[in-house]
């Protein structure tokens, strides 16, 4: 069984999430194949299942992975399929499920999949790698929802633990559907 995962995100961190869930993903049985968006990502058609992760960026996942989306539409319906998010909101309890994150309600209202399985994960804060001009509008918008400012910070938001275990998971749902 074949599974493809996409990845798209900015400074790195989703990737190290889809690496993260890579056992618990293929001791499902699945032989895993990572891509990022944007690029030049196979038909998801030669897949039997398809995780999609994406972080956010300026308010906004990124528009390679709903034009990603839109064009395979159907054939994603057509399969096991999961999307997770990752997004520093996530960071607080009551906005770190696909219900209460207002990034992937917004994102999952726009696109024309409904995914089989959907998470939502906090993502890493590190100041002293972003781009200057990333950097002060993160730290904005950290003083405006009371996050750390200091420039020196360097968080990991993500529970890893509930990243394997979504991954698992999706993993046994989409193997009980392939075969």
């Amino acid at each position: 069984m074949k599974m493809l995962v996409l990845h798209s995100g900015v400074y790195g961190h989703t990737r190290k999430i889809c690496e993260h869930m890579r056992p618990a993903l293929e001791s499902g049985g699945f032989e895993v194949e990572f891509q990022a968006l944007p690029g030049d990502a196979p038909d998801p058609g030669g897949f039997d299942a398809v995780l999609i992760g994406a972080s956010i960026r300026n308010g906004k996942h990124n528009s390679a992975v709903l034009q990603f989306i839109e064009q395979h539409s159907q054939c994603l319906e057509s399969k096991p399929g999961a999307f997770f998010s990752v997004n520093l909101v996530a960071r607080k309890p009551h906005k770190n499920t696909p219900e209460t994150n207002p990034y992937t309600k917004a994102f999952l209202a726009a696109i024309p999949w409904q995914p089989d399985r959907i998470g939502v994960f906090g993502g890493e804060l590190n100041y002293q790698r972003y781009r200057r001009m990333d950097r002060w509008v993160i730290r904005f918008i950290m003083w405006m929802n009371k996050g750390p400012t200091a420039l020196d910070t360097h968080v990991d938001f993500t529970d890893w633990e509930k990243a394997q275990a979504f991954a698992a998971d999706f993993a046994a749902l989409a193997a009980s559907r392939v075969q």
